[in-house]
């Protein structure tokens, strides 16, 4: 069995939430285990990636505040959408994929996971035109789609500390509950994965980390319009 780190973190505002999953990611050479963190948002907000110019992200959406991500991709929404991170460490077998191949896996996790709640997804074979830079509007290769839309989409950044995933989920209209999919999330792992779970409080350090970032630089305009 490979042994998993679970965090399930609350709701947060949108500074925050992109500065905890940066301090894990910081975190992952030290942890040597995988993250999975589940999260929620405090108000509504848009993320955009960390290579977007901030002047054509504030045009594209009325959603304030807007927050540049660690990661790639487009603009997110973020509100009653279903989050999630996963991170993993250095010398991990998801850390070695190429980023294609990470981005198929992790919505083919995610698959399997609507299967265990009896919703039928699938992934995007292919890509489908979308209005510049954001990510919900049309689809790209290795999308998790609903009915030809697409319901997931993620963001990565891959580097020498390790593999950070950022997921969001905007559920379909069916009588779903959040706590079911996560529930069928880790499911999936352990039959896909091998996953055995370990519940995850992170180090005071880690938060004092986190708590800074958000302050100093994910709530800052010199790091949300840098360019």
């Amino acid at each position: 069995m490979n042994s998993w780190l679970l965090l399930n973190s609350g709701k947060g505002d949108a500074a925050f939430n992109m500065a905890l999953d940066e301090a894990l990611l910081a975190a992952l050479p030290g942890l040597q285990k995988p993250v999975l963190r589940f999260y929620g948002w405090t108000e509504p907000a848009a993320t955009f990636g960390y290579f977007q110019k901030y002047a054509d992200v504030a045009a594209a959406t009325r959603l304030r505040p807007l927050i540049r991500r660690p990661t790639g991709g487009g603009i997110v929404p973020h509100d009653a959408d279903w989050t999630y991170t996963a991170a993993f460490p250095p010398g991990h077998e998801w850390h070695a994929l190429k980023a294609e191949e990470s981005y198929r896996r992790i919505h083919d996790w995610l698959r399997l996971a609507f299967a265990e709640l009896q919703v039928e997804t699938e992934v995007a074979p292919g890509g489908q035109k979308s209005l510049p830079g954001q990510c919900f509007a049309g689809h790209e290769k290795f999308d998790l789609l609903w009915r030809g839309k697409k319901m997931a989409g993620a963001a990565q950044r891959r580097n020498q500390l390790g593999l950070l995933i950022q997921g969001s989920v905007q559920p379909p209209p069916l009588p779903l509950a959040r706590f079911d999919w996560e529930n069928a999330m880790r499911l999936a792992a352990e039959k896909q994965f091998s996953v055995a779970w370990t519940d995850f409080s992170p180090a005071a350090a880690l938060r004092q980390s986190a708590n800074a970032l958000a302050r100093e630089k994910y709530s800052q305009p010199s790091h949300n319009q840098q360019r």
